[in-house]
């Protein structure tokens, strides 16, 4: 298993469709993104920013039922994508007994963030789905660089590389 961390809940556009992207903490830092549903953005979000609800939400429902039982989340894990659908479970000890329950990404993500538990990624699961994301505060590259790289690739060309 590989540690995550929530790196960030964004919305692609032009779907407007909301995904949740976990990053890998060592290593290479991939990135597994997972589309979620909005009511699921919503309260990853709201957990992030420690928004109070007058009545509890469906995930701090969970984490008080648990909390109410005795139980402790452990982690969560997101174990597998399977025909396009991503998979995940939820840890916990009960009385000194593990128990794992499979669960939506989101909600194992929405209830992470209430009880600041870890976020693990089975390593072949973020060999095959990981990707690696450019670095948004890294610098641009110069101009002069880019038009010398592509002078490079130019003066490099054969006519033998346009043959089918």
């Amino acid at each position: 298993m590989v540690e995550m961390h929530l790196s960030a809940v964004r919305v692609e556009l032009p779907s407007n469709t909301p995904i949740l992207l976990l990053q890998e903490i060592q290593g290479a830092q991939r990135t597994l993104p997972i589309y979620i549903g909005p009511a699921e953005a919503q309260a990853i979000a709201f957990a992030q920013q420690g928004v109070d609800t007058p009545r509890p939400m469906t995930h701090d429902l969970m984490r008080d039922i648990l909390e109410e039982l005795g139980a402790t989340v452990e982690c969560i894990v997101i174990t597998e994508l399977r025909d396009r659908t991503f998979y995940a479970e939820i840890r916990f000890l009960v009385a000194g007994q593990r128990h794992a329950v499979s669960a939506r990404p989101s909600d194992a993500v929405a209830l992470a963030v209430r009880v600041d538990t870890t976020i693990y990624a089975e390593e072949d699961l973020l060999d095959a789905e990981g990707v690696i994301l450019p670095d948004e505060d890294a610098e641009p590259p110069e101009a002069e660089e880019l038009v010398s790289e592509f002078r490079e690739f130019i003066e490099g060309i054969r006519p033998e590389d346009f043959e089918p």
